[in-house]
């Protein structure tokens, strides 16, 4: 993927966004599936919610109101995770203001499983990652008084675009501060990151 076209995408995420705060009060039904168009092909998920039923609320809204549209894959490491999220921070804090709440992790993180990121207590909002491998280490892991990554959803068809999603950058983009405060430099310093280029629900 060249330069241009992720510099193009990025243009696009900076489109106003509309977000309504009532949106974060929609129900999703106990299953729901979505497909995700990347620069790589296409991949389908599966959300089961009651496996996490506030994080699979969340997906939904912001699936169905297409937040992860224009979005990257910013930390794809190899043998762990491929995590993405929306590239319009203005519409990321809004999202994230709204809190979830958290909840036990009821599925193992094995290959293909998808989950919220998290970084301590109730800090589940909208960076998701899929696990490529088998990740059952994660399940408990505590952290700033949280236990592990609640699964709610598994990857369903396109696990083989998952596994192609650039992972060249490893974990070294997670120390880039302009991850959150420069996205066309960062995308510069970062030319080969994948991009969602549409998501919706099925």
């Amino acid at each position: 993927m060249t330069f241009s076209v992720v510099l193009s995408s990025f243009l696009m995420s900076c489109k106003k966004i509309d977000f309504k705060k009532e949106w974060t009060k929609e129900k999703s039904p106990n299953t729901f599936s979505a497909r995700f168009e990347t620069t790589r092909g296409d991949f389908e998920i599966k959300v089961n919610r009651s496996w996490s039923p506030h994080a699979a609320d969340r997906l939904y809204q912001l699936i169905a109101h297409g937040y992860y549209d224009n979005a990257i894959f910013y930390r794809v490491v190899p043998g762990f995770v491929a995590q993405f999220g929306n590239t319009n921070t203005i519409v990321m804090n809004q999202w994230k203001s709204v809190v979830i709440p958290d909840e036990k992790v009821l599925q193992s993180n094995k290959r293909g499983t998808i989950a919220f990121a998290r970084f301590g207590k109730d800090s589940r909002d909208v960076e998701v990652f899929i696990n490529v491998v088998d990740n059952a280490v994660i399940d408990t892991l505590g952290f700033e008084g949280v236990k592990g990554f609640p699964i709610l959803g598994i990857v369903t068809k396109g696990m083989e675009t998952v596994d192609q999603l650039y992972s060249g950058y490893g974990e070294k983009t997670m120390t880039d501060s302009g991850l959150y405060t420069n996205r066309a430099l960062f995308y510069q310093t970062y030319p080969k990151l994948d991009v969602i280029k549409k998501a919706y629900l099925l």
